[in-house]
């Protein structure tokens, strides 16, 4: 059986409590323990899918195609464990679950309420997880801040939990900001009142762990303990890192979290210490003097970060572990870029050029004048979903002479569609749907795509619906564009890449998501040293 962390926080929110999550399950991983992960989002959204990134952050797409939270990307980075659709429980889906069986009478005529319908539910959704994965340890990271009207459910799920499965198999950890007041003062009372709140809701923490500016003195954690009813001994500090959130599984060893939650849980391993060689690895790398790599992402401003977290993360693990290369990202807002002018001196000094996944058409024409940048000045580059779509877009302009060429997504009427939707393409059934989660992808051998995977099949995760028109496939290429990838069933556009240049390549899916810091992704090594060989 299970057992089973439970992760809350409290004074506000952006404490970093999904890395705290992540990085706790790497420990246990650590210690030979098999695990599993949960983030529970008290939003009445079924997914992430249709939230703005822009208020939430980028989209994480698991294998299995659901569009999750971003913690999700982090409990992937920091551990070895493949997130589905069941580590991502939404107060929506729940809700929805409910109501069908409601509408299904599988209720009885019972009158359906919080308690005990959907808490039934939350539950349900957290112990299928632990028996499907048959884990050692499960780390439920419930979303929102303790308080919120929006984390109730939850919160008393938990509760019941505990009392159901007893204080052994569940430990629950809070996390809480101690702030510094001017003259450098760290002050618990916000802590005080946040644990407060939490014991209000029916649960006690067995940890706390504090998130603050600097080091927590002894005085300090015999307050925290007194006031919020838990031993001395189990009060820890996340105090700010230096260069990297990977420092964090180094840190919270050396604190002794790792340790107290084996304690608390009575769980028996056969080592005595949780292994953290990999991060102690990836710091040391991090710490030497190597190259320096600058890297430009072009996008609009409102995205360039928390948006394409996935993409910086991927180009921080190659450049780090597959060269101990010193990343420089320069972010650029598309729009600043539209005149061309300025273009010469926005990409002075830079070594390749990454233009993610983009939303919408604002600063469509900034984009396009970096792809022809990029392709002109024989800097590398990589382009992701839009970012490989409009390569054939510029080159349809530029080289071919097809002013109008553009996609339906943002010109419906255009004569020259090189990207729309399938359903608009001689060959292909009317679908609109998106295309999400893993698919299989056939590469052309003798193409720099596949000097940089050294295979001919690969699987990556697809967020797309519109894609490239394949009857403009010949004539692009004799311009000197190659279609260099397809998808496995239906033919679909996958890559393009220059053939008279250093490295120049667009893919169609994310690869992204599957890239952990010490098994960097080949597609962002490839690039990265593309970028350093400049």
């Amino acid at each position: 059986m299970s057992k089973y962390i439970l992760v809350t926080s409290g004074v506000c929110s952006s404490l970093g409590k999904g890395v705290a999550s992540a990085t706790i399950g790497s420990l246990m991983e650590g210690y030979g323990l098999k695990i599993s992960m949960i983030k529970c989002d008290p939003y009445i959204n079924m997914d992430a899918g249709n939230i703005s990134p822009f208020q939430h952050g980028e989209v994480y797409v698991t294998e299995d195609g659901a569009e999750t939270d971003l913690d999700l990307g982090n409990f992937s980075r920091f551990t070895s464990i493949n997130i589905t659709n069941d580590n991502c429980i939404t107060i929506g889906k729940v809700y929805d679950q409910v109501i069908k069986n409601e509408r299904a009478g599988r209720y009885n005529g019972r009158t359906v309420q919080v308690i005990p319908h959907i808490t039934d539910e939350i539950k349900r959704r957290i112990l299928t997880v632990g028996a499907k994965s048959a884990a050692d340890v499960v780390i439920v990271e419930i979303g929102g801040t303790v308080g919120d009207i929006e984390s109730i459910p939850f919160l008393e799920a938990a509760r019941q939990l505990i009392r159901e499965l007893g204080k052994n198999d569940v430990c629950t950890i809070h996390l809480s900001l101690i702030p510094v007041i001017t003259g450098g003062e760290l002050k618990s009372k916000p802590t005080q009142h946040s644990v407060k709140q939490l014991q209000e809701a029916g649960i006690q923490p067995d940890i706390l762990l504090c998130r603050c500016e600097k080091e927590i003195e002894t005085d300090m954690r015999k307050k925290l303990a007194l006031f919020c009813n838990v031993s001395q001994d189990a009060v820890f500090a996340s105090s700010n890192i230096e260069k990297s959130i990977y420092e964090l599984p180094v840190l919270f060893h050396k604190e002794g979290v790792d340790k107290k939650i084996i304690s608390k849980l009575a769980i028996k391993t056969e080592v005595q210490n949780s292994n953290i060689r990999q991060w102690t690895s990836f710091l040391s790398k991090l710490n030497e003097d190597g190259p320096k790599v600058t890297i430009a992402m072009v996008g609009k401003k409102d995205y360039l970060d928390e948006c394409n977290k996935s993409v910086r993360e991927a180009l921080f693990h190659a450049a780090i572990t597959s060269f101990g290369a010193k990343l420089e990202i320069r972010k650029i807002d598309a729009e600043t870029l539209e005149s061309g002018d300025n273009i010469t001196q926005a990409f002075q000094g830079v070594d390749g050029i990454v233009i993610p996944g983009n939303y919408e058409q604002r600063g469509f024409l900034g984009l396009l004048a970096t792809v022809k940048y990029a392709r002109e000045s024989n800097t590398p580059y990589l382009g992701i979903d839009l970012g490989m779509q409009l390569m054939s877009i510029e080159t349809a302009r530029n080289l071919i002479g097809w002013e109008d060429a553009d996609s339906t997504e943002f010109i419906q009427n255009c004569e020259h569609a090189l990207i729309s939707l399938p359903e608009e393409q001689a060959g292909f059934s009317a679908s609109g749907l998106m295309q999400l989660g893993a698919q299989t992808v056939k590469i052309t051998k003798g193409t720099k795509l596949h000097d940089a995977y050294k295979k001919s099949t690969i699987i990556e995760r697809h967020r797309n619906k519109y894609t490239f028109d394949k009857k403009y496939a010949q004539i692009l290429e004799e311009n000197g564009l190659l279609l260099s990838a397809t998808s496995e069933i239906e033919k679909r556009a996958e890559a393009f890449e220059w053939k008279n240049h250093c490295w120049g390549l667009g893919v169609q899916y994310h690869p992204e998501f599957v890239s952990r810091p010490a098994k960097p992704h080949p597609l962002f090594t490839a690039f990265i040293g593309a970028a350093l060989n400049k």
